[in-house]
């Protein structure tokens, strides 16, 4: 076979593969390119997430509330005790034994009553003899006025007779002595019965004393005696009773120092007792004590122990009463409850109001709030403040109702560790 026939077949298959060389080459750049531009799109994307979580990273996580109405009272907290209105301790101005002992704790008794009666034989027997040494006096007195009738006769007699120079002097002067001393015996007897119409009626009173009466119309609060039992008198007066005037109570309120000078007579005064904390009382204010308590002790009290109290007290805090009464009717309260007080300073109903936690910077009734605009960036803005309690104060001017007023504010943290990818290396 010629040499050219032999070669032709390799020349065909040569170039048939030339031909299908491109073909091949185009199918593998296209199998490539779809994961490669996966690849570019999930790196675009993360990219982007990168970029918004940067982004929302720097802005904080702000605490809010919503400034509302409602209605904001100003008070001044107090712990007071319960006191009758009127208190007296009943007791006995004689000394003896208890005959008789008429009332008992909780009797209400009238002005003029008889509580107590006390074994008056001493006292009747004193009576006696203040009465017999008064008759004895006067019988002398008697005496003396017939006495003084005679020695008056004499006296003239004796006058007439000097006279006449049918007596001597010396007889005249016995009997002129002798009238002026029955005059002044008699004048000394005028005054001893006196006296002793004085012994008389002190004996009388003192007989008076040993029945006891009620001074006041009130409550028997406490008997301090039992029948029987021996009061003595000698060096103060022993109580038999105490009488109160419980229809009306009075609240003495401590008020400290810091406050004292925000208060006056006649503001609102609202209490609850520890027994009905739900139930509340209404007042008026009626005085403040000058002075505090411990002062009015210390004045009672001896020079010594006087200066041991101030050198006490000096560290401790000061208190002055405020002074209210708070009427009684079904006699609910009771001597020496404790009340929690509130003295009403000022209030304001249906008021702006925002937590005072929310305030800024502050100069008398100017501060500085954060405010949550529409896009949620804050923004400063100056207000107007009015009265205030322990939790929100008024907002008068600077702030809208529903407006979101920032109380604090706490930076965002990412939520993967810093230099961690989307990949994760």
């Amino acid at each position: 076979m010629p040499p050219f026939l032999r070669s032709a077949p390799a020349r065909y298959q040569a170039d048939r593969r030339k031909d299908e060389a491109p073909s091949m080459s185009s199918r593998y750049s296209h199998r490539l390119a779809l994961p490669v531009a996966t690849l570019l799109l999930v790196l675009a994307g993360g990219a982007a997430f990168q970029a918004y979580r940067s982004d929302a990273a720097e802005q904080p996580d702000y605490l809010t509330t919503t400034v509302a109405r409602r209605d904001i009272t100003q008070s001044v907290l107090a712990t007071g005790t319960l006191k009758a209105l009127a208190q007296v301790s009943v007791g006995a101005q004689v000394s003896g034994q208890i005959k008789s002992l008429k009332v008992a704790p909780g009797d209400r008794v009238a002005k003029g009553q008889v509580i107590a009666e006390i074994d008056s034989m001493t006292q009747k027997n004193e009576l006696r003899q203040a009465e017999a040494r008064l008759k004895d006096v006067i019988a002398q007195r008697d005496s003396k006025r017939a006495s003084l009738r005679q020695a008056q006769l004499t006296f003239a007699r004796r006058q007439l007779l000097l006279k006449q120079d049918a007596g001597s002097k010396e007889d005249f002067e016995s009997a002129e002595a002798a009238l002026k001393v029955t005059q002044a015996d008699i004048a000394a007897l005028g005054a001893q019965i006196e006296q002793a119409t004085v012994s008389v009626d002190t004996a009388k009173v003192n007989l008076g004393y040993t029945t006891i009466t009620a001074p006041m119309d009130g409550i028997v609060i406490h008997v301090a005696v039992k029948e029987g039992q021996t009061v003595n008198a000698a060096q103060s007066a022993p109580t038999i009773i105490k009488l109160a005037e419980l229809d009306t109570m009075t609240v003495e309120a401590q008020i400290s120092e810091a406050d004292v000078v925000k208060v006056t007579p006649g503001m609102p005064v609202t209490f609850t007792i520890l027994g009905d904390p739900d139930r509340p009382y209404t007042a008026t204010l009626r005085a403040i004590r000058l002075v505090p308590e411990s002062v009015a002790k210390e004045e009672d009290s001896s020079t010594t122990s006087s200066s041991a109290s101030s050198a006490g007290s000096s560290s401790s805090a000061i208190y002055y009463n405020g002074l209210f009464d708070v009427p009684n009717p079904d006699g609910r309260l009771r001597v020496a409850m404790t009340a929690q007080v509130s003295i009403l300073l000022a209030e304001a109903r249906g008021a702006l109001a925002i937590p005072i936690t929310a305030l800024g910077v502050t100069e008398g009734h100017r501060a500085i709030v954060q405010v949550l605009d529409e896009q949620g960036l804050a923004v400063s803005r100056e207000i107007e403040t009015g009265i205030s309690n322990a939790a929100v104060i008024e907002v008068r001017h600077g702030l809208q109702e529903s407006e979101r007023v920032i109380l604090s504010s706490t930076p965002a943290q990412p939520d993967t560790p810093q230099g961690d990818s989307l990949l994760g290396f």
